[in-house]
């Protein structure tokens, strides 16, 4: 191992790359694990709980997702023995421990969440958080804070408000500032006959949970935008222009998610334009096949784009990176390390760029060159700084880390019923 990276680090440095540098930074970032990949973004609420509405879609029915608070954290702590670098849990407001009570969403309070709260500081990990505004009588019709009905409207502004007060109180017992990630579903299936008024009522009562002013050092709101959901195909009331727009004018955080554009458009071009309006952005990465299916993330080109676009905008300390994506389909634990992992890598990948080189060509319209040193890249021994990376972490690679994951299928997620 120690020969292998020694010569990739040689080779390297040829193109003016410092590995170790490159290491050193990767390990800093931190990437946000989504907890609702481990149950199929049910949440427990109820005994029962199981993902409805909302214009997103879990497909597939592999044995063994988790079914309480104990069984998600025992899933996500064995997850993280294989995931290197610096994470954070990224917490949905329906996975309170609610002792078997019924709790509306209009009243969770940080006593709902102070055991997830404190099993973070056990892990030496940060937090974020989000309202949910799916999966609820009160948005069963397609509509939540931009419903026509003020009484639905403002039992979602009380959900919205609440969790920004848990959020805070989160980030004051952490620590550690919590992004708080506004999605809402609201949509229509076909053609409205008026696409403006439910836009406005969505302003309004954005700026009625928004009216709290908090501590950015406890807590920053981001809203994130849609082109289109399950059930929400002609009209999204919070599409992209609309967030973005709004974000711009209250100089809160933007949320991309790479599903949910046109299936040929990528987010990476849109980091560089959205940051020089807005002061933040957070990146929710997932991976659309044909439609905002959350496919588990690859090191594909799109992947790759955008960690490239992060590192190329000199931006690592403004953009903030969530995974988002739940496969149904596989063990979820391997969805977890392959996705996290990937994301990882691919950054590493960025990091590892002979940027210099090109921007000196580039700058010389030497675009010959340019383009020749950005297909060198491809060829340059990344892996091999992967592997040093993770073995200097503890985490395995190859075979041992396949066979480890299944050896905890087999005696553990294959035996819940």
């Amino acid at each position: 191992m120690a020969s292998k990276y020694k010569a990739a680090k040689d080779k390297y440095a040829k193109f003016g790359v410092d590995t170790e540098k490159a290491i050193k930074i990767l390990d800093s970032i931190p990437l946000s694990m989504h907890c609702w990949q481990g149950d199929d973004v049910g949440g427990f609420e109820t005994a029962d709980s199981t993902l409805s509405g909302g214009g997103i879609q879990a497909t597939g029915n592999f044995p063994g997702k988790a079914r309480n608070p104990e069984e998600l954290r025992a899933d996500i702590s064995e997850a993280m023995k294989y995931i290197p670098g610096a994470t954070r849990l990224n917490l949905h407001a329906i996975y309170g421990e609610f002792g078997g009570k019924k709790v509306d969403r209009n009243e969770i309070e940080f006593k709902h969440f102070k055991g997830w709260t404190d099993w973070c500081k056990s892990m030496n990990m940060g937090m974020d958080f989000n309202p949910t505004f799916f999966s609820h009588p009160l948005s069963a019709d397609g509509f939540s804070l931009s419903s026509s009905d003020k009484g639905v409207r403002e039992f979602w502004i009380e959900h919205g408000i609440a969790c920004r007060e848990i959020a805070a109180k989160i980030g004051k017992a952490l620590g550690n500032t919590v992004i708080t990630n506004f999605w809402i579903h609201d949509g229509m299936k076909d053609f409205p006959a008026d696409r403006l008024s439910p836009r406005e009522r969505l302003s309004d009562s954005l700026d009625k949970i928004f009216a709290k002013k908090i501590s950015p050092k406890l807590n920053k709101d981001s809203v994130e935008c849609k082109l289109f959901g399950i059930g929400s195909e002609s009209y999204v009331v919070g599409s992209h222009e609309f967030y973005m727009g709004y974000a711009v004018k209250n100089q809160i955080l933007l949320t991309l998610d790479s599903g949910h554009f046109h299936p040929t458009e990528q987010i990476a071009d849109k980091i560089s334009s959205t940051l020089m309006f807005v002061p933040e952005l957070l990146l929710h990465v997932s991976r659309g096949v044909r439609w905002d299916s959350d496919h588990v993330v690859i090191s594909d080109d799109p992947t790759m784009a955008i960690m490239q676009e992060i590192v190329r905008s000199n931006a690592i300390n403004r953009v903030h990176i969530g995974m988002d994506f739940f496969d149904a389909s596989i063990n979820r634990i391997f969805a977890w390390v392959i996705g996290m992992r990937a994301a990882r890598k691919s950054l590493l990948c960025a990091l590892l760029d002979p940027l210099s080189l090109m921007r000196k060509a580039e700058d010389a319209a030497d675009y010959g060159v340019r383009l020749a040193l950005m297909e060198e890249a491809r060829n340059l021994p990344s892996a091999d700084v992967w592997e040093e990376y993770c073995s200097r972490k503890g985490k395995p690679c190859g075979l041992k880390m396949l066979s480890d994951i299944k050896k905890y299928e087999e005696k553990v997620l294959l035996k819940r019923k």
